[in-house]
């Protein structure tokens, strides 16, 4: 789902970017119980916008949309 998102956004990210936000995402998916396809992308979405943003701590990013 990341790896999509971030080809959407026309983005380039280093692997180790990418293994961050898909981390983040996972946790993130699981914390919540993230299941529909709609919530996933939403939330794909704000992790790799919030990462282009600045915030570039794995446990900020988690904080932040959890």
């Amino acid at each position: 789902m990341i790896r999509s998102k971030i080809a959407d956004a026309q983005t380039v990210l280093s692997d180790e970017e990418v293994a961050l936000c898909q981390r983040v995402f996972d946790h993130i998916s699981s914390v919540r119980q993230i299941i529909t396809d709609t919530e996933r992308e939403d939330l794909a979405q704000r992790v790799i916008h919030s990462y282009q943003h600045g915030v570039k701590d794995e446990a900020v990013l988690m904080r932040l949309l959890i």
